[in-house]
This record gives C-alpha cells, sequence and structure tokens, in this order.
C-alpha cells in the first residue's frame, strides 16, 4: 500500500513535483497556477490514478485527457494540478576575462549581440581569425589592432553586467 499509493506522492511533494520518471523525463507537477505542488493536491491526484485506470489500461485516463482543454487526466483536475516540462536553466555564456569597459561610443543592439557573440565564441576560434575579426573593429574602436581583442572583451564584459 504504501509502496503503490505514496510512492508517487513522496517524490512529487519532496522533489519538486518530480518522480523519478518525470525527473528523467523532465518533467513536474505543479498547481494550476505554477506554484509547487502540495500533499493535499499531490495525494488527491494520485489516489484518483485507480479511476484514471477503470475500466481498464487507463481508458477513462486517455478519455479525459483527449477531452479536456488542458489534456488534464481526471486526477488532475481534481486536485488543480497540471503536468509541465521542467524549466532548464540556461548556462551563462563564458566570456574571456577582461576589465570592464565601457563602449567609447553608443552601441545599438545589433552590435551589442555581435560583441557578446565574438566574446562568447573566441575560445572556439583560431588565434589568426580572432585578430582579424578584431582588427575589423579597430579603427571604429580607436585602439591598435593587436589591442582590440582585449577591448571587445571588456566591453563585452561591461555588457554582461555583473557575473
Amino acid at each position: 500500500f504504501l509502496v503503490t499509493w505514496w510512492y508517487m506522492v513522496l517524490f512529487e511533494v519532496l522533489n519538486q513535483g518530480r518522480s523519478p520518471g518525470k525527473q528523467l523525463m523532465k518533467l513536474r507537477v505543479v498547481h494550476d497556477d505554477g506554484t509547487p505542488v502540495g500533499w493535499a493536491a499531490s495525494l488527491t491526484r494520485n489516489l484518483l490514478r485507480f479511476v484514471d485506470m477503470l475500466p481498464f489500461a487507463y481508458t477513462l485516463g486517455i478519455i479525459s485527457c483527449l477531452t479536456h482543454p488542458a489534456f488534464k487526466r481526471l486526477g488532475d483536475i481534481a486536485a488543480g494540478t497540471l503536468v509541465v516540462y521542467a524549466e532548464i536553466p540556461l548556462a551563462a555564456p563564458e566570456i574571456p576575462e577582461a576589465e570592464i569597459l565601457i563602449p567609447p561610443f553608443a552601441l545599438n543592439l545589433t552590435e551589442q549581440r555581435a560583441l557578446l557573440g565574438y566574446a562568447e565564441r573566441s575560445a572556439q576560434l583560431t588565434a589568426e581569425r580572432r585578430l582579424e575579426l578584431a582588427a575589423i573593429l579597430s579603427e571604429p574602436l580607436k585602439v591598435s589592432s593587436e589591442d582590440a581583442e582585449k577591448q571587445i572583451h571588456g566591453i563585452a564584459r561591461g555588457l554582461m553586467g555583473p557575473t
């Protein structure tokens, strides 16, 4: 009884709405308003799993999912819960260490993205290609072509803000 009826409840409440299967599939259970699932809601949705299985092979659960606008099974309707994709936090881009610099002129959004893109990808470029690309910006930045890469990294650090 404990394993069958409490396994899912314990994992959902104590593991941010994720049973091992949901965690593997990058899913989680939340309340309809997006707040973490609580004991009552998790217990309700999992006890009604029995009803979803009737008359056989999850027939009522499948019918419920296919007819509900949010594709909820009966347990989720009764508990006010929803199974959603878990948000995967994006890793902050890695920019080479440099002194934070303010650009010598205003940069539009496209120019900012270009500088950030260069700084993020510079580790993947050959030294010759990095210098070639940085040299293009040496004149507008009013620095020598040798110092342009350091200047770009500094401006990119400034655009990223504190990390």
